[in-house]
């Protein structure tokens, strides 16, 4: 599915589809194919993980360390809750969290990046079955 966001003056997300995202920041595209933290303020980085079963505490923590005011967790194609365990370190910081399917964590990924907000997309990309 493609998203349209109103400002490119951000990190955004151009699309989403089963086992890929479509990122784009400064005028560059580019596909990912792996789940991936990524920052309204340019934040961008790997978030080691393949299924919902192997996020841990680490994931997470990771994902507050950019100190944002809200994570947007990406759970897949369906939602799924992290164990409330896993979220000591976004609690501890007082960091909202918010979980949905990753298409609807791109669109609202979208929409709070464009109105200047401080929002980390943490995306669960599986890779697409066959």
């Amino acid at each position: 599915m493609k998203l349209q966001p109103d400002h490119l003056d951000v990190q955004s997300i151009l699309g989403y589809g089963p086992g890929w995202v479509g990122l784009a920041h400064l005028g560059v595209a580019e596909k990912i194919e792996q789940s991936i933290v990524i920052g309204s303020r340019g934040e961008k980085f790997n978030w080691e993980c393949k299924r919902f079963e192997d996020l841990t505490e680490a994931h997470f923590t990771l994902a507050a360390a950019s100190k944002p005011e809200l994570v947007i967790f990406g759970s897949g194609d369906r939602i799924r809750f992290a164990p409330p365990a896993f979220l000591r370190a976004l609690m501890a910081q007082r960091i909202g969290f918010e979980t949905m399917d990753t298409l609807a964590a791109c669109r609202t990924y979208n929409i709070l990046a464009g109105e200047g907000r401080r929002v980390i997309a943490a995306l669960l990309i599986e890779p697409a079955s066959d």
